[in-house]
């Protein structure tokens, strides 16, 4: 038996395919389609933060270095101090495992809640053994190398104080903080006014306190999974207020203050417990 070949269908005849959903109607107050969502994987780097020259810092030395000898002083007031140990005593919970980065002699803890251990971090090995709260330490330059020695998981809480600006890689180490702590872990970044100058990044120096605010707020979102960050601000008392003496009122004449403002960022891995 014989087949008749299969005739070729006129393009004109050919089916067109049809479209998955109807094509959008055009009008004068549409809205702006939304940014499509972030690909990155929990924990990943989404973008960037710093331009290469907003790394750098003024003394390029090794930060090694710069901290080879102890400094055993507190780098801000006791204001400040105060300010912190309270919020840690709102936000940090007894038994907790805790990461102190970029730490020294003293951490700020509340000294009647015991955690189940704290781990301290720094450049100066005589600062960090002279720390009562630390169960032990490491020393590790964050700027050369900045994966952290511990599992996925190990630390309810990573603190950070009075260092964030020295970062010259913060995307990469707050990934790393990311990682370590627990779902639902808290890292708290503590800063003022105050710095080492010849060793803070460009970003930092030029700054002003709301942009240094704003940067440490995208290092938070530029990992992906950290919830959106809170922000704390505690101001020395305006102008318009009671002046303790006169040289209070001189220092805010010339915008300046006898006591330290106080900064904090805060987020949490994944999800803010209740």
């Amino acid at each position: 038996m014989l087949c008749t070949p299969p005739q070729p269908i006129h393009p004109s005849r050919r089916p067109r395919p049809r479209p998955l959903c109807p094509p959008p109607r055009c009008s004068s107050d549409a809205q702006p389609s939304p940014p499509p969502p972030s690909t990155a994987a929990a924990g990943g780097i989404r973008r960037l933060v710093l331009p290469p020259e907003g790394r750098a810092k003024l003394d390029p030395r090794p930060d090694r270095d710069f901290y080879a000898f102890p400094r055993l002083v507190t780098h801000v007031d006791d204001g400040f101090i105060a300010t912190l140990t309270d919020l840690y005593r709102e936000r940090l919970r007894a038994g907790w495992d805790v990461l102190d980065l970029m730490s020294s002699w003293v951490s700020h803890l509340p000294p009647e809640v015991q955690f189940r251990r704290v781990v301290g971090h720094g450049l100066n090995a005589q600062e960090l053994s002279k720390n009562p709260r630390l169960d032990y330490f490491f020393v590790k330059d964050l700027n050369k190398e900045q994966q952290l020695e511990f599992e996925s998981g190990s630390f309810d809480a990573v603190l950070c104080t009075v260092s964030v600006q020295y970062l010259q890689s913060p995307e990469k180490v707050f990934a790393e903080i990311f990682r370590v702590l627990k779902p639902g872990g808290v890292c708290i970044v503590s800063f003022s006014n105050r710095m080492f100058y010849e060793k803070a990044i460009s970003a930092w120096r030029e700054g002003t306190a709301y942009s240094r605010v704003q940067l440490v707020t995208q290092y938070f979102q530029c990992v992906e999974g950290f919830t959106q960050p809170e922000v704390i601000r505690k101001l020395p008392s305006s102008a318009g207020g009671s002046s303790s003496s006169p040289l209070d009122a001189v220092m805010r004449l010339f915008g300046m203050s006898s006591s330290d403002p106080f900064y904090a960022v805060i987020s949490y891995r994944n999800f803010k417990p209740m």
